[in-house]
């Protein structure tokens, strides 16, 4: 038995407070890991000691949930949830400008409906002339939005295509939730091998191979803020394909 098994068994079978106190050390970088792959702005409301702070109250929560009886590694789990603390957090102290949000709501519209309209994912200057700006400021509303909204593909998968506002815990005991899910990522897939090469390979970067935005800037020789545009449209994309298929399978209901 090694040593991180032991604590976790000593943890939910005898309850050691000793063991919690361990496996929080253990993990504590994963609450550092989850703030610097947020990618985040600097605000005056926060800084990163109080985002850190934020996530390791998530870590907290995640080591206190954690069920050793599922097939889930805890590393997942936990990013997941601390991701979703620091998240909450930065929503209640309404962190993205009302003008970011607008943007958000505006992009998102534009890629569902040139794609619906073209029947392929539309090109960067066909988003900008159907906004009316210009190449220079769609980048700049992507850039913002991508490091202001916090899009991401769990918000996505969870809420069919919606943004979550909220990282409320899922309902992953019920057998429909269960099921529900599973045709969300079975359509996800489908749509990530429709996006465009540059964000299909970002997406597979980010979320599959776990790299942060900087170290993705490097692989693919751009900076970190082309690595956040190219995120969040692709991002934008997911969220129109699966909107449009939740309302396919609602009316096919």
């Amino acid at each position: 038995m090694d040593h991180r098994t032991k604590l976790w068994r000593d943890l939910k079978r005898k309850g050691s407070e000793q063991a919690r106190e361990q496996l929080i050390n253990e993990y504590a970088y994963l609450a550092k890991y989850a703030v610097d792959r947020l990618n985040l702005s600097p605000h005056g409301v926060m800084g990163y000691e109080d985002l850190i702070g934020h996530a390791v109250v998530g870590l907290i929560d995640a080591i206190e949930k954690f069920d050793l009886d599922r097939n889930v590694k805890f590393e997942t789990y936990a990013l997941t949830r601390i991701r979703g603390e620091v998240i909450d957090v930065i929503r209640q102290l309404d962190w993205t400008p009302r003008s970011v949000r607008k943007h958000e709501s505006q992009l998102r519209e534009a890629y569902s409906l040139l794609e619906m309209e073209m029947e392929r994912p539309p090109s960067d200057a066909e988003v900008a002339r159907h906004l009316g700006v210009d190449i220079e400021e769609l980048e700049k509303m992507l850039a913002d939005v991508g490091q202001s909204a916090l899009l991401s593909l769990d918000e996505v998968i969870a809420s069919g295509g919606e943004i979550r506002t909220s990282s409320a815990e899922e309902t992953d005991d019920d057998p429909a939730s269960h099921a529900e899910r599973a045709d969300q990522k079975n359509l996800l897939a489908k749509a990530i091998d429709e996006l465009p090469e540059r964000e299909r390979t970002v997406i597979a970067l980010y979320y599959y191979e776990n790299l942060t935005q900087k170290e993705i800037a490097a692989v693919l020789e751009v900076t970190e803020s082309r690595v956040c545009q190219i995120h969040t449209k692709a991002i934008l994309r997911l969220s129109g394909k699966l909107s449009r298929s939740s309302l396919s399978f609602a009316f096919a209901a």
